[in-house]
This record gives C-alpha cells, sequence and structure tokens, in this order.
C-alpha cells in the first residue's frame, strides 16, 4: 500500500509535465501554420538557415525570395521561419545618418578686457 501512495502522485506529476509540453508544441506550430498562411508579396523573411530575403511570389508549398537585387532563389515555405520586422529598416537609417543633419557650433574663446591688467607683486 505505501508504494502505491508514492506512485500515483509520480504518474500524474508526469501527465501533468507531459500536457503542458503538448500545449505549448501545438501554439508554437500554430503561429507557424499561420505566419505561412499571411505571407504575402514583398514581406521580407528570415528562412530556417538563417537567410534573410524578399518574397517575390508564392504558390501553394514554395516561395521565392530574392536575396540580392536581380538573385530570385526558390524555398519551401516549410523554410521560412520569421518575417522581419519593418522597424529594422528605419533604425538602420539613423544609425548610418542618413536622415539627420547635424551642424556643429564652434564657440570663440573669451577674449581678455584690455583694461584690467593682471597684478604684479613688485
Amino acid at each position: 500500500m505505501g508504494e502505491l501512495t508514492l506512485f500515483i502522485p509520480l504518474i500524474l506529476g508526469l501527465g501533468v509535465v507531459m500536457f503542458l509540453s503538448s500545449r505549448r508544441q501545438k501554439k508554437a506550430i500554430q503561429a507557424t501554420v499561420d505566419l505561412h498562411e499571411s505571407l504575402a508579396i514583398g514581406d521580407r523573411v528570415h528562412t530556417t538557415s538563417g537567410l534573410e530575403g524578399t518574397i517575390t511570389d508564392i504558390s501553394q508549398d514554395s516561395v521565392d525570395l530574392e536575396i540580392a537585387p536581380g538573385v530570385i532563389t526558390t524555398w519551401m515555405k516549410l523554410a521560412v521561419r520569421d518575417r522581419v520586422p519593418l522597424d529594422d529598416d528605419d533604425d538602420d537609417d539613423e544609425e548610418s545618418g542618413a536622415t539627420d543633419v547635424t551642424t556643429d557650433v564652434v564657440e570663440e574663446p573669451a577674449k581678455a578686457d584690455p583694461t584690467s591688467s593682471p597684478k604684479t607683486d613688485s
């Protein structure tokens, strides 16, 4: 009887862990399916291998990505990992200073008053 009281909580704990991990996995799969269904031409995406490109064409199972000007490659839709946020393009412009125009103000050194002279001890 003592062995059974230790075994039942162990089995229940294991069941809870399995249930929670399967829920997390289902959510991740659903997020991936939603991403693949929402892809559109012109979206910037990352692939599972780390390549970044712009979608130029979409078919049922594949996408064409422009990875450089004039260089288009075909990928399985399942290889698309995530969409690149649009904020990254704006941050790059600000960091490079392309949109900022700055002027430096140079201060002139203060001129000494000609009527005052330094005191000297004689």
